[in-house]
């Protein structure tokens, strides 16, 4: 399977700096004014612009305040603070305090419409800590 990531956002310039300065992606292709492709995660991301208001599944506008779905995206990284620090200057704002569980360390964030985002920190054997 090839997994690609569309993440849709109402301000295209805005959203490709916040991506680009939180995670080190790097834009690639572009799409017109429509679209972009960030690259440097496992996958490549696709920012789509899609105006407030817009239809978005079904009969459902889409709306760029803070909501819950069930799929999210996780960032891995080495080190949880200076990564923290790096998606808040971008303009992530933090949803919850720093958690420690035996595989790791966890941050939830969003992003400025409505999108959730954790940063991990693995340690030791990371999720097989877990594991079954």
């Amino acid at each position: 399977m090839h997994l690609l990531i569309n993440i849709d956002v109402p301000d295209l310039p805005a959203a490709e700096a916040l991506y680009t300065q939180a995670f080190d992606l790097i834009a690639a292709r572009r799409f017109g004014d429509g679209g972009v492709e960030l690259l440097g995660a496992q996958a490549p991301i696709y920012l789509l612009q899609n105006p407030s208001g817009s239809m978005a599944a079904a009969d459902r506008p889409r709306d760029y305040t803070r909501h819950w779905t069930p799929v999210h995206l996780d960032v891995v990284v080495d080190s949880l603070e200076p990564a923290l620090d790096r998606a808040l200057q971008a303009g992530l704002v933090q949803e919850t305090d720093i958690r420690e569980a035996n595989w790791g360390r966890i941050v939830r964030l969003a992003d400025p419409w409505g999108h959730g985002w954790c940063l991990l920190q693995f340690v030791n054997r990371g999720y097989d800590e877990i594991a079954t």
